[in-house]
């Protein structure tokens, strides 16, 4: 059970967490190659591609090379709808091909540009009611950047890149990093990610509290709570301080599309 009333700490994860895929940009590569797919169908498969992503680099010791994005984006165009399947032979063939066009150097900050809606107003009102922000992502050293580019990094205390750190999720040290920049007691601080392999094992092995990102329900795991995006995150630790949630039907929808 997560102590709610007494977390003064939050970490995120920043892909799939605060920023997601530009999936415009990859329909757009996808129909210059003569597949038809909508960013909405796109952003549905990425989500139900998650369980078998996560168990697959649970297996890789480099969780950020282009052949773990390869392997990911191929999962991602297996998990699409049945009226929007590639044709099953495509599938690695594209993975490959667009790789170095979507994850080459210096495409990182492009590709993860998507604001997932409500995420300003959500860490808005976090830090307001007096929590400490931190991130905690694996990535390729360009996370200050793309928080920078989208306007959220004023609202954390630290920034801990994988690359920059030297530790890749879910090694501890990562965590216990950003537990040292921002003095917090793991056990009043909560790690929320997209990923169990990576966030929900890491935060558990640093004896932080993991929350698993599910806007669609693909998680068949029970042994962690599961939220749908931040927002729910905010309103279910503002919620144990007594303060008022402000959600709408609309607005969750918004952030499912």
């Amino acid at each position: 059970m997560i102590p709610w009333a007494e977390i003064d700490t939050v970490f995120f994860d920043v892909g799939n967490t605060l920023l997601s895929i530009d999936f415009d940009w990859v329909s757009e590569e996808l129909r210059e190659r003569g597949v038809e797919v909508s960013p909405r169908a796109l952003r549905r498969a990425e989500a139900r591609a998650r369980p078998r992503v996560s168990a697959g680099i649970a297996q890789r010791d480099d969780k950020e090379s282009q052949d773990t994005f390869t392997f990911y984006f191929g999962l991602v165009l297996d998990c699409l709808d049945a009226e929007d399947a590639v044709e099953p032979s495509r599938v690695q063939p594209l993975a490959r091909e667009l790789t170095p066009v979507l994850r080459g150097p210096g495409k990182t900050e492009r590709l993860w540009s998507w604001l997932i809606p409500g995420v300003p107003e959500a860490l808005e009102r976090l830090a307001e009611a007096g929590l400490r922000l931190a991130v905690v992502s694996n990535s390729d050293g360009s996370v200050e950047a793309s928080l920078v580019g989208r306007g959220l990094r004023d609202h954390f205390h630290a920034v801990m890149d994988s690359f920059v750190v030297g530790h890749e999720k879910p090694d501890p040290r990562i965590f216990e990093h950003a537990l040292a920049a921002c003095e917090a007691d793991p056990s009043r601080t909560v790690h929320v990610g997209d990923l169990y392999a990576a966030d929900v094992v890491g935060a558990r092995a640093a004896g932080v509290h993991p929350v698993l990102l599910d806007p669609f329900d693909d998680w068949a795991v029970d042994d962690c709570v599961r939220l749908p995006d931040i927002v729910a995150l905010g309103e279910r630790i503002l919620a144990g301080r007594g303060k008022p949630a402000h959600t709408t039907r609309e607005g969750r929808e918004e952030r499912q599309r």
